[in-house]
């Protein structure tokens, strides 16, 4: 019997382990798919009734919400992400992409039921005062005149010491 101890791992395999994964020029790949997918196509009845419980969660939660926050989106912020997240969620459980017409047209439903009177007043602009125009006027001009300036001033000093 031999009792000298063996390694248990031979250097040859360090070294041709490694040089095994180089490729040569002679290698070929083939670069076609192995695996075709196919989309499913938009179950568009069940996303229909799918957006519809998401519009009655969120329909619970902002019977939460005072009426008259319902213009300050800080009052019902996470309610109106929930919404979207479930809708962007049942969306692609139905093999359908987000957003789509479907799901847009019931945004807009929701927008108008809850939203329609968030109307923001319009704004009516009115001119600065005839001082502050003025400044504002005078500081480019100034500026593009002391430019020039200088721009001829440099010309001429570099005229002088060539």
């Amino acid at each position: 019997m031999d009792l000298t101890p063996t390694p248990l791992i031979s250097l040859d395999v360090f070294i041709a382990s490694p040089c095994s994964y180089f490729l040569t020029a002679s290698d070929t790949f083939n670069l076609e798919p192995t695996i075709t997918w196919q989309r499913r196509l938009c179950n568009e009845s069940r996303l229909r009734w799918e957006v519809e419980v998401c519009g009655e969660d969120f329909k619970k939660d902002m019977a939460h919400v005072d009426p008259e926050q319902w213009c300050n989106l800080t009052y019902f912020m996470s309610e109106y992400h929930l919404f979207t997240l479930c809708t962007e969620t049942k969306s692609h459980s139905v093999d359908c992409y987000w957003p789509n017409p479907l799901v847009e047209s019931y945004i807009i439903h929701i927008h108008k039921h809850f939203f329609s009177n968030c109307t923001i007043e319009e704004v009516i602009w009115m001119d600065p005062p005839d001082d502050t125009l003025t400044v504002l006027i005078l500081i480019p001009v100034f500026l593009t005149l002391a430019m020039i300036a200088l721009v001829v001033w440099c010309s001429k000093r570099s005229d002088l010491l060539a």
